[in-house]
């Protein structure tokens, strides 16, 4: 409606009838809501890529002159050709969205490339380093980049493959925390919280066809200004999905806030796709009442036989309305009676010699039910699962316990131990594993503390920067665990990565079970709003060397990944202090952990085809097989290679050999074959052992990334 509302006000300066017209009518249908959550898809992002070369046919801005502090000149150009002048390079450059053609000749460095939502992308990858101390394990990556563009990569390497995402986006609290179309978001724009949903919606969108459709989750943190709306989004883009909202206490002395409730939490979205569940925890994340580990050695729990709920009233289960007769004298149990009808009088029931009968009576006299059908008490019976407890005859009372089903399994199966009996025959048995315990919605638990587990952490790591707000770690690693806890291979992505802290909990998940979990990160090197002024006066712009250093990812995210790994500071310190809670143990020993850091390029679909653009499209190549082992960087002299997880053939009369090598390799997951010809493809592709997968180069990444960027 934003796009509308600026239609009618060129529609009123040229017909100011036919312009209030429009106007009212507008209003009339505006108030029309249908129920569900509604909001402007405004006009798509258009970003701004400042270290992408200029070329003929881009899209541009003009960037203000060095050293002004005020905005450039927002509109779009097409460059329509560079040539070379004295020691630099001109671009002529052509209005866009304008009546009037208007065409400039202005220097390339004083123009920026500029990607809309609509265009087509043909993504690279360029390494900036790596990490190693994990041997044989896969890499988790840091990619630099546009997250949208970036996600828009993973479509090739990942589809479908991601079984958990983990995001913790911009909050939309007014502050400089975020932009669209290449503006801050103030906390005074009427559209805030469109532009917000809009902005969200698109990298959901792409997100959704990352996830393994089987069993996966989508967990994303979010606060107050939002929550409602988020989870609207999340309905409608994910109706199949399971969604639970989790409220977690980030800080106990909360946020004292004069007329208004003092905010201690913040809320987490859990949506569970396909067969995924939350999996059972060391504790119930609400308080110390339970724990999976303090029971071991334990004796198991008893439970009263008597069903509670209010609808367990004789006659609604006509079998579990019985008797059970107890010695009068040692108060045991001396047999299981039979069910009666609900016309019998239970005081007509024949008593055995020397036992009373003990009924599901409720404490105000009702007749009531037995838990368990006599059949399963009489076994239980036999096999001590069942006892009679605190007896009083003269009462016709007695304490009649069972142990449930779960726990009988354990025994048979011997994950309770039973190691004596009491003179009844009842079992003594005592827990000898982990039992998990159901986590509840409302978390309050000491290691979430965001200062002490996010900005304390981020302050041992990488000394001297600052980051706002980071996540506590041992929250993010707590969220991921109740998903991925059991999936040792698993790969988790987060595509609002800031100071990457869900890369550092699965480090800490894989120490922990000795797990080969990569994670991928995604984010823009983007320099903070009052940073960027400073900068600006310098006579720095973006794209420069001098300014990229002060951006989120070369200064935070790549060095907190590092510190993690190595256990030494970027000034190659040993990092003080220790981990606490799940895994204790000193921050120096860092992590047996790879990582590479790759920044998001832009390539040409000629490029492309033509082998020009290998050594950048190299890293998605390895990404896809695994981000494990070697990769190829160039193209191999002898027309083919084979590394740890792939192959590739770009000589189809090597093919021979290649089929060959490929036979007698272990570990290998997919044949890169690189030919314009379908058949003799097909051909090659049936020569391949049954789980390679057999993909053609370049005509599935070209395929993958013609359609439109922004469908």
């Amino acid at each position: 409606m934003s796009r509308l509302t600026d239609l009618i006000a060129q529609a009123k300066a040229k017909d100011p009838t036919m312009g209030a017209d429009l106007e009212r009518e507008f209003k009339v249908l505006s108030a029309r809501l249908p129920f569900g959550l509604n909001f402007e898809r405004h006009r798509p992002e258009a970003v701004e890529l400042p270290l992408r070369p200029v070329r003929k046919g881009d899209k541009v801005r003009v960037l203000p002159e060095r050293g002004s502090t005020k905005i450039g000149d927002e509109r779009l150009w097409l460059v329509k050709r560079v040539t070379k002048s004295g020691g630099g390079k001109v671009a002529d450059i052509e209005s866009l969205d304008s009546d009037e053609v208007e065409t400039l000749s202005v220097v390339v460095d004083d123009l920026v490339v500029v990607a809309e939502f609509g265009d087509a992308i043909y993504p690279g990858l360029v390494s900036t380093g790596q990490v190693s101390r994990g041997g044989e394990k896969p890499y988790h990556t840091v990619i630099t980049g546009e997250n949208y563009h970036v996600l828009k990569a993973l479509t090739y390497t990942h589809r479908g493959k991601v079984d958990a995402i983990y995001i913790d986006p911009p909050y939309n609290t007014g502050a400089r925390d975020w932009k669209y179309n290449n503006d801050y978001v103030e906390g005074d724009d009427l559209y805030r919280h469109s532009k917000w949903l809009a902005f969200i919606e698109r990298r959901l969108l792409i997100a959704k066809t990352l996830l393994n459709p089987s069993n996966s989750v989508l967990i994303v943190s979010i606060d107050e200004k939002e929550y409602l709306r988020l989870g609207l989004l999340l309905e409608q883009l994910f109706p199949e999905a399971s969604i639970e909202m989790v409220t977690s206490v980030i800080s106990a002395k909360g946020v004292a806030r004069i007329g208004q409730f003092s905010r201690v939490e913040e809320f987490i979205y859990f949506v569970r796709i396909g067969s995924s569940i939350v999996q059972v925890g060391e504790q119930n994340m609400l308080d110390d009442s339970r724990s999976a580990t303090a029971h071991i050695g334990k004796p198991v729990d008893w439970l009263g036989m008597r069903r509670r709920e209010p609808t367990a009233r004789r006659g609604a289960r006509p079998n579990q309305f019985y008797p059970i007769f107890v010695h009068l004298d040692s108060g045991y149990i001396h047999s299981i009676g039979e069910p009666i009808s609900d016309e019998i009088d239970r005081h007509s029931v024949s008593v055995p010699p020397g036992t009373f009968a003990v009924w599901p009576l409720r404490p105000n006299g009702e007749e009531g039910l037995w838990g368990i059908t006599p059949d399963t008490a009489k076994r239980y019976l036999n096999d001590g699962f069942i006892r009679s407890r605190n007896h009083k005859p003269e009462q016709g009372q007695s304490a009649i316990h069972y142990l449930p089903s779960g726990t009988v399994d354990a025994i048979l199966d011997g994950r309770i131990e039973v190691v004596g009996r009491d003179e009844d025959g009842a079992v003594q048995a005592i827990h000898r594993e982990r039992k998990g315990v159901i986590p509840k919605r409302v978390w309050n638990m000491p290691s979430h503390n965001a200062e002490n587990g996010g900005s304390l952490i981020l302050s041992k790591l990488i000394p001297s920067r600052r980051f706002p707000f980071p996540k506590s770690l041992y929250a993010v690693e707590d969220s991921l665990r109740f998903f991925v806890g059991d999936k040792r291979d698993a790969i988790i992505l987060d595509f609002f990565a800031g100071s990457g802290t869900a890369a550092h909990a699965v480090m800490r998940l894989n120490r922990q079970d000795g797990g080969h979990r990569q994670c991928i990160s995604i984010t823009n090197n983007e320099v903070a709003a009052d940073e960027q002024l400073d900068l600006r006066k310098q006579r720095l712009r973006p794209g420069d060397s001098e300014w990229e250093k002060w951006g989120i990812c070369d200064y935070i995210t790549k060095p907190r990944v590092a510190a993690a790994i190595s256990g030494r500071t970027p000034d190659n310190q040993p990092i003080s202090g220790d981990y606490k809670f799940n895994d204790e143990f000193p921050m120096a020993e860092g992590f047996k952990e790879n990582a590479e850091f790759f920044t998001l390029t832009y390539e040409t679909a000629i490029a492309v085809s033509y082998n020009m653009a290998f050594a950048r499209i190299a890293p998605l190549l390895w990404m896809r097989a695994g981000s494990r082992g070697r990769r190829i960087n160039k193209l191999p002299d002898a027309g083919w290679e084979v590394v740890d997880t792939y192959g590739l053939l770009v000589d189809i009369d090597a093919a021979e050999p290649f089929c060959n090598a490929v036979e007698h390799a272990s570990g290998l997951r997919i044949a890169y074959i690189v030919t314009d010809d379908d058949r003799r493809f097909q051909a090659i592709a049936r020569r391949l052992p049954v789980p390679v997968e057999p993909v053609r180069l370049y005509e599935s990444y070209l395929t993958n990334f013609s359609f439109a960027n922004g469908d």
